[in-house]
């Protein structure tokens, strides 16, 4: 039997790496966010408890143990 082609993900430039983890990424914005998982900064506080998240959709997450 033969075989069709295989399917390659799309590749497409990523000029910009991380220097912890090696990933790429295609501009340098989408980097800065990305170093704040290897760091402590956690720019997003909740304002129940004080607990910082270097995401705003983890912090949107966390929110909800607050309100039951």
């Amino acid at each position: 039997p033969q075989e069709g082609p295989k399917r390659v993900p799309k590749q497409w430039p990523r000029p910009k790496v991380c220097g912890d983890c090696g990933k790429g990424f295609r501009d340098g914005a989408s980097l800065r966010r990305h170093r704040r998982v290897h760091s402590t900064e956690r720019p997003f506080g909740c304002p129940e408890c004080g607990r910082g998240f270097w995401a705003s959709a983890s912090l949107v997450t966390h929110r909800r143990i607050h309100t039951g």
